[in-house]
């Protein structure tokens, strides 16, 4: 049923590739800028395709389907992608950012089995209110990972390094904080979900 919520989150996941091309050369300011748009609008489109479902009272199965899968591979495809180009990297502890990055992306894929388990003996795990702050927070951390490429470029490379000042990587370093943050919570609300699934597989 292709609607134009449908139609919204197709094109997030269509635009990823796009997202993905302007991230990929991390000393490419402008190209960090274009995508900090890009994951803007793909970030409304996620908004947007919910809210006119929902108003226009066509909420789909394709949509119920698409829209979860959607928002999971963005945030894969831009945490894979800074990872590689060394945006998980902050002064001082270096790569150990990249853990937070990975709390994410493993809570995210178990929670997705969960999800898939419960469904098969018809039991609905609704998203908590602390599971729409962690996603807050994760989206937050991306834009100013995504943002920080723009206005400060590559991060340094160096943990410790003289260039990797609060005041010459600001934005970076919230987008770090942010990110901890989400995996802070991203651990309490997978744990949450694990609880209520463990009921169910006596």
């Amino acid at each position: 049923m292709m609607t134009l919520p449908n139609i919204l989150t197709l094109s997030r996941i269509m635009a990823l590739p796009l997202l993905a091309f302007f991230l990929w050369w991390p000393e490419w300011q402008l190209g960090y800028a274009i995508g900090f748009v890009l994951y803007g609008l793909i970030a409304i489109t996620d908004f947007f395709d919910g809210y006119l479902a929902r108003a226009q009272g066509t909420v789909s199965k394709l949509g119920i389907f698409l829209d979860p899968i959607a928002d999971k591979i963005m945030v894969a495809t831009v945490i894979l992608v800074l990872t590689a180009q060394g945006y998980l990297r902050g002064p001082y502890v270096g790569d150990f950012h990249v853990i937070a990055g990975l709390i994410i992306l493993m809570r995210e894929i178990a929670v997705s089995g969960l999800r898939e388990f419960l469904g098969g003996i018809q039991v609905s795990m609704p998203v908590s209110k602390l599971a729409k702050w962690k996603t807050a927070f994760q989206l937050v951390a991306l834009a100013a990972l995504i943002g920080g490429g723009a206005v400060h470029g590559q991060p340094c490379q160096v943990p410790g390094d003289a260039c990797a000042s609060v005041e010459q990587t600001w934005l970076h370093l919230i987008g770090l904080t942010t990110l901890w943050a989400a995996a802070v919570l991203t651990c309490i609300t997978g744990w949450d979900y694990l609880r209520v699934g463990l009921k169910h597989m006596d």
